[in-house]
């Protein structure tokens, strides 16, 4: 069992870097992610740094508490009067979106020039509309996930590393999770997380009524993670397989409001020669693969697709805006060509990289296959093969093939 704050450098030294300019720092990500533990993380090293507690103001807005201030005006003038005119004043609103039109008071907030303000958020709707109007250039983003493999190891050690990738895939990556020891109570955890992210996120924000017909969708995309999805074939999929008949707009509703709500993530499809986006066949990943052995038991899945989503995630948390390759390659076996996708296309500040991931390529056909989307890419951007395997580094024409453990580690 776990119970300590656990280090997330990744975030910190972000927030550190952002100390003091001028500018709205705004922490995203699904609920139970370590948002609020960020937040008590980062304050320890302000007051280590010389500040003092006394310029440090922290709201969870979702504190009973807090109730009366979920009025903009009240919760305004309530940090005002505690503000101290003669130094920097660090302010931190935790949940923010629960409060009507909060962004008037984090307006009046930001333009003084002795406050450093920071926001958190459980879904991206408090980052449209009039807020991302007001705030247009003038605040920075960290959006937060559940914990890496790197952070789930810096935790429970590095020994046994594939038996505890396999714990971090089946059990869960939020942090809390780390303090339960049986399966039954990571699974009624989840069962919280899930109850309420889907209560309060997802059916409340989006006025759904429908509980059962929502659940029928999050499963049925828990258990197709990683797949080329188009909304016409999840509608058909689910009304042939229950009893009633669910339509194309409910259904793209519903993956709206998971994806508002950080519990789904979705990938457009882009196509490497053209260089454009396509409007067809995303894919969607999971905030979390514990919520998938949640939601479907013991149920088989695909252990490349799987990793797939851990690669996801792994790529986001890197910075990288992601996409799903498309490419067309030349098949010996039938002598014709064909339109086949590349894993993630992952544009990084500086150079784009290219993955394939794959449980294992110790097999020749599978190795030629996993490689031969990466050969079609006319471009010399670095090209990575992820898998299982376990053996040293090696190329393919210039093709690295590592494996996944160690890239999460590295």
């Amino acid at each position: 069992m776990y119970s300590m704050l656990i280090d997330r450098p990744l975030y910190l030294d972000r927030l550190i870097a952002w100390k003091d300019k001028h500018l709205v720092k705004i922490i995203t990500g699904v609920r139970r992610s370590g948002k609020s533990t960020l937040f008590k993380i980062y304050q320890n090293y302000l007051l280590s740094s010389g500040v003092q507690p006394e310029q440090i103001i922290n709201l969870n807005m979702e504190d009973p508490e807090y109730t009366e201030l979920l009025d903009w005006q009240k919760l305004y003038r309530k940090i005002n009067s505690r503000l101290l005119p003669d130094k920097k004043n660090y302010i931190f609103l935790d949940e923010i979106q629960n409060v009507k039109d909060f962004q008037r008071a984090a307006d009046g907030l930001f333009i003084k020039e002795n406050v450093d303000l920071y926001l958190t958020g459980s879904n991206s709707k408090f980052q449209s509309g009039e807020w991302a109007t007001l705030l247009a250039g003038r605040y920075l983003e960290l959006h937060i996930l559940p914990l890496s493999f790197k952070e789930y190891i810096s935790v429970t050690g590095r020994e046994n590393l594939p038996q505890k990738f396999t714990a971090y895939l089946e059990n869960s990556s939020f942090p809390q999770s780390l303090e339960f020891t049986e399966k039954q109570d990571i699974k009624n955890y989840l069962q919280g997380i899930y109850n309420t992210i889907v209560l309060k996120d997802v059916m409340e924000n989006k006025q759904i009524k429908n509980a059962g017909r929502l659940e029928r969708v999050i499963k049925f995309m828990a258990d197709n993670i990683g797949n080329i999805s188009s909304i016409k074939k999840i509608t058909d999929t689910l009304t042939a397989a229950g009893t009633e008949k669910i339509y194309a707009p409910l259904v793209e509703n519903y993956l709206d409001a998971f994806c508002d709500s950080y519990i789904l993530y979705k990938l457009n499809r882009y196509d490497i020669k053209g260089k454009n986006l396509l409007k067809t066949l995303d894919k969607y990943y999971l905030v979390d693969l514990g919520l998938r052995y949640f939601l479907l038991g013991n149920q088989p899945a695909d252990r490349g697709r799987l990793l797939e989503n851990i690669v996801y995630l792994e790529l986001r948390r890197r910075g990288y805006k992601t996409y799903v390759g498309k490419v067309n390659i030349f098949v010996p076996e039938t002598g014709k060509v064909k339109t086949t996708e590349v894993d993630f296309v992952a544009e990084g500040v500086n150079e784009t990289q290219y993955y394939q991931v794959a449980d294992s390529v110790t097999d020749k056909k599978t190795l030629q296959r996993e490689l031969r989307s990466l050969e079609a890419i006319p471009d010399h951007n670095p090209k990575i093969l992820l898998t299982m395997d376990f053996w040293p580094p090696t190329s393919h024409n210039g093709i690295k093939q590592v494996n996944i453990l160690d890239w999460l580690l590295d």
